[in-house]
């Protein structure tokens, strides 16, 4: 069965030239419709999967393909009489795109243009390509696929400046659907531009959050959390990322926020990495295990411990210096005897006993374990100063 569309546009051994409309929807911001044979886009876009490289750099922006979506769609496109994807697929070009304004005057609006979009087709390797897929990637990879001839689709297109552009975009034209927020997480590092409010509160804790994963010379938590490009590391991020938020509303890393300009990320990732050292030091029988076996890397640890590390920040604050790693550990030895992470029983000051591994990451639990791990240093921290 074959489906056909449309008259072949112009194309050169060089380039595609495709009739399309120019829509200006901000000064400095075009979007660009066209439309044109599905089977055509893998030769102007490509799928540009987040991944790293060997020195953990953060590439890409999209997840893989959904087979089971994409088999859904290939079958619809080849066995109904008169298929329908009436959704736009939305690719991000780079500035090898350009547009030619029609010669005739247009009679429309003042934001709408006609004319030509000149795409250039390269012989190189698929990254090469002018243009990734934004939106659409399903789509475009059942269409790919299918046993037709043809299949003509609307196109809607951006000119970006850069990769942190691309991925800005991606993430706000994604952020209204199921896409895994550790996807979005691990992008926002590297996103640029206007974006909504709850992701821009993100972006910190999220910068924090890759430099802790990935700095192989100074983090304890170099790959020990799971993200899309680090599957295999045993503590959430999004556990990670309470904890960071959690210091930077009101804790230890609240004062190198610096809110009238950059925060001070390199004094922030100090006080991690030296507060994280010590936690590896005094509970060396915990670190770097499944959740199942150490609640120190289960959601109800880290966080648990990120209020530890602020009030400890706090009582060592002296003209406002960061306590280094002997300091953190000195006073994370005063209540090692009161921590159950991977067996016995917690005697929690209420009266309550629970065993190790029936600490649940629920806010009741969270706050239980973080109020018994701050009143047992401070009572211990108390005791020591008397004595």
């Amino acid at each position: 069965m074959t489906k056909t569309g449309t008259d072949t546009p112009s194309m050169t051994a060089k380039e595609l030239r495709l009739p399309a409309l120019k829509i200006q929807q901000g000064p400095d911001r075009s979007l660009y419709t066209f439309a044109m044979d599905g089977k055509l886009v893998p030769q102007i876009a490509t799928v540009s999967r987040i991944r790293r490289d060997g020195d953990t750099q953060l590439h890409g922006y999209q997840r893989p393909e959904v087979l089971n979506h994409v088999a859904a769609i290939r079958r619809y496109i080849e066995t109904d009489a008169s298929p329908l994807l009436p959704n736009a697929i939305v690719i991000a070009f780079d500035e090898r795109v350009r547009f030619e304004p029609s010669k005739s005057g247009d009679t429309g609006p003042g934001y709408v243009q006609t004319g030509i979009l000149i795409i250039p087709i390269t012989d190189g390797p698929e990254h090469d390509r002018p243009g990734f897929i934004v939106d659409g990637q399903q789509r475009c990879a059942a269409i790919r696929e299918a046993n037709v001839e043809a299949f003509p689709i609307s196109i809607s297109a951006f000119i970006a400046n850069d990769t942190a552009d691309q991925r800005s975009q991606f993430i706000l034209v994604n952020s209204t659907k199921a896409l895994p927020k550790g996807l979005i997480h691990e992008l926002l590092p590297g996103a640029s531009g206007a974006l909504p409010t709850p992701l821009r509160v993100r972006q910190l804790p999220a910068t924090l959050l890759e430099r802790l994963n990935f700095d192989a010379v100074r983090s304890p938590l170099h790959r020990m959390i799971q993200t899309p490009t680090n599957p295999t590391g045993h503590i959430k991020d999004n556990s990670v990322l309470r904890m960071l938020e959690n210091s930077l509303s009101d804790g230890a890393l609240y004062r190198f926020r610096n809110d009238q300009a950059l925060p001070k990320t390199g004094e922030m990732l100090t006080l991690l990495c030296n507060f994280w050292s010590a936690v590896e030091q005094t509970f060396p029988e915990a670190w770097d295990k499944p959740p199942r076996k150490s609640r120190l890397m289960h959601g109800a640890g880290i966080i648990s411990m990120g209020y530890l590390m602020d009030a400890i920040s706090h009582t060592r604050d002296e003209n406002e210096g960061i306590p280094d790693t002997e300091e953190f550990a000195a006073d994370l030895k005063l209540i090692a005897d009161d921590c159950r992470w991977t067996e016995g029983e917690w005697t929690f000051g209420d009266g309550v006993v629970r065993k190790w591994n029936d600490i649940q990451n629920t806010p009741r639990d969270i706050q239980r374990v973080a109020d018994f791990l701050q009143s047992r240093y401070r009572a211990h921290r108390s005791a020591s100063l008397r004595g």
